[in-house]
């Protein structure tokens, strides 16, 4: 308990999936969370269960390639609650599609929600941090596994995911060398069973069949639960790794050791 308490931390795509995991893990280990997301009716549901469970948090509606509503929302933060120590950029979309069938509206889709949300969400999360008083934070960035290797039915969506990976080392030099007290550092989970890969699940046809393969296609025998990625988002939130920044976390089963 209380491993970010104090804290205030602000997690994008918060409604379910990652972002509900996360935001009820930091609200259980003390911190305030600030949940965003486009669907409403669900991140309501979960501010509510989570305050109902004495945790603290809130939700409010967020288009995250929405440029201008960033600093809407983090300066709103900061009015409300005097700072902000954590931006977990957890928002993401997929396309199942390979590099033939990929349209470059989906492209754009895509990299419009995973990578350059990811960078807007980033810079914000930097004004405001290195202007409060103590200085400082941590921002995560969710990538993944699709971040680390090529998967042939993916194609937008590892460009996106592999671009994540090398903003967040580029963010993370910048803000150690400017003396800002501001860590970034990415994640990259494997396939977690979230709306988002169900979804995938769907598209093969059979649900059931997807899951027991991705579970032989991790040396763990099972592909991830949300709690097993939240889990690595707290450490990198928490004071616990202040001497990690630019780093990849990666929560795959043991997938890409193969």
């Amino acid at each position: 308990m209380g491993r970010v308490e104090g804290k205030v931390a602000l997690i994008t795509g918060g409604a379910r999936g990652l972002g509900e995991a996360t935001g009820r893990t930091m609200a259980t280990e003390g911190a305030t969370v600030i949940l965003t997301d486009v669907l409403d009716a669900e991140g309501d549901a979960l501010a509510a269960s989570i305050n109902d469970d004495g945790g603290t948090a809130e939700y409010l509606h967020q288009d995250v390639t929405d440029e201008a509503a960033w600093d809407t929302i983090t300066s709103g933060i900061i009015d409300r609650h005097g700072r902000l120590d954590v931006v977990v950029n957890n928002a993401g979309v997929v396309l199942d599609a390979n590099v033939e069938d990929t349209t470059l509206e989906g492209f754009r889709h895509v990299n419009a929600i995973n990578n350059e949300a990811v960078f807007l969400g980033t810079r914000a999360a930097i004004k405001v941090m290195k202007a409060q008083d103590p200085q400082g934070g941590s921002i995560v960035n969710i990538s993944s596994v699709a971040g680390l290797v090529g998967i042939e039915n993916l194609a937008a969506y590892n460009a996106s995911k592999g671009a994540v990976r090398l903003f967040s080392k580029s963010a993370a030099l910048h803000v150690a060398k400017a003396g800002y007290n501001i860590r970034v550092n990415s994640v990259h989970p494997s396939y977690t069973w979230t709306p988002m890969v169900q979804l995938l699940g769907d598209n093969t046809g059979d649900r059931d069949a997807f899951f027991d393969a991705l579970g032989e296609a991790h040396p763990l025998g099972r592909p991830g639960v949300p709690m097993d990625i939240a889990w690595g988002v707290l450490y990198l939130a928490s004071d616990e790794s202040t001497w990690v920044t630019g780093s990849e976390l990666v929560i795959d089963g043991g997938l890409t050791a193969q």
